[in-house]
């Protein structure tokens, strides 16, 4: 099969087209024929080095496609649709042999491009938004404060906290951002190249700040989203799209508030929760609640192009790879 593998951390140009071993599943696990790959900013992490991986190795965590293969103990079959968000790198290839109880199965109302680009990220706004809540946890009417609202994960969850009720403020680089940010939900936006992200969030508020941001820009946004909560709000640091925040001298928190953060990752709420998360997130979908915008498809070889245009903020919405 062919796949894409990394030999050395580096830039998109150590993605390596290569002819990859197809391996047969053991017991629990199953191989799917992928149809659409999903591009993330975690595969970027990976291939980049700032969230270490072993060499050589395929990079991605998102797929979907056909089961062609099972093994021992598990509740799949051959030619089941199915998708995954998985623990593990190795998606970017044109078959992929993995766990199954990392997989689902697709309603048939999902087409695979739109299921490669809705899990990881569709998954992340679940647990972020539905998880992961604030003292006093979140309301109708409560203002939140989402960076990089014109993203994949972004454009998911103006969606989904406007049908919660929530008010959003979300952040963007430049004017045509902020507008894709207010088509998705997002009630105030914010462009992070011209405007002073907490005076506006402090004045949007009336002065006192949000409940809970959510955070998957990194260093260049961290200090300013500490100063956008309210007293005993919680940071969200999800993501390090600019790069890792510096080093967070605890006191500042009591200074600003009393204020709480937290670095949750999607595995950990994925391991034991897949199958009811994963419901929901099928819901909102297929009821029309949330849209995913697979705004840009690559072929599978082109998919250091992929990660250019990702890490230069030149795509909106989702990103596939297509096999």
């Amino acid at each position: 099969m062919r796949g894409i593998q990394i030999q050395r951390h580096g830039g998109p140009e150590v993605m390596e087209v290569v002819d990859l071993p197809v391996r047969d599943p053991g017991a629990g696990e199953i191989r799917i024929r992928h149809h659409a790959i999903g591009v993330n900013f975690v595969d970027v992490y990976q291939r980049s080095g700032l969230y270490k991986q072993p060499v050589p190795f395929v990079p991605g965590s998102e797929g979907a496609g056909v089961v062609e293969a099972v093994g021992a103990d598990t509740k799949l079959a051959i030619g089941d649709r199915v998708a995954y968000a998985a623990s593990t790198p190795g998606s970017y290839a044109e078959t992929r042999t993995i766990e199954a109880a990392q997989v689902v199965k697709l309603p048939p109302t999902i087409d695979y491009a739109t299921a490669a680009a809705m899990m990881l990220k569709g998954l992340t706004v679940q647990y972020l938004l539905r998880r992961t809540s604030p003292q006093g946890g979140l309301h109708a009417g409560d203002f939140i404060v989402w960076h990089a609202a014109a993203g994949g994960v972004g454009t998911i969850a103006c969606q989904w906290a406007k049908s919660l009720g929530l008010r959003v403020i979300g952040t963007a680089g430049g004017p045509e951002k902020c507008g894709l940010a207010r088509r998705s939900g997002a009630e105030f936006t914010i462009d992070y190249h011209r405007d002073d992200v907490v005076a506006r969030v402090k004045e949007i508020t009336g002065g006192r700040g949000v409940k809970i941001v959510y955070d998957s820009v990194g260093r260049d946004t961290f200090d300013r989203s500490l100063d956008c909560l309210a007293p005993l709000g919680l940071l969200v640091s999800f993501g390090n799209a600019s790069g890792p925040p510096a080093p967070l001298d605890v006191l500042t928190l009591s200074h600003k508030g009393s204020l709480y953060v937290t670095r949750p990752t999607l595995r950990t709420h994925t391991k034991d929760h897949l199958a009811e998360m994963a419901v929901e997130l099928f819901e909102v979908v297929t009821t029309g609640v949330v849209s995913i915008d697979v705004n840009q498809t690559y072929a599978l070889a082109d998919a250091a192009q992929a990660h250019r245009d990702l890490e230069a903020r030149k795509t909106t919405g989702a990103s596939v790879l297509l096999v």
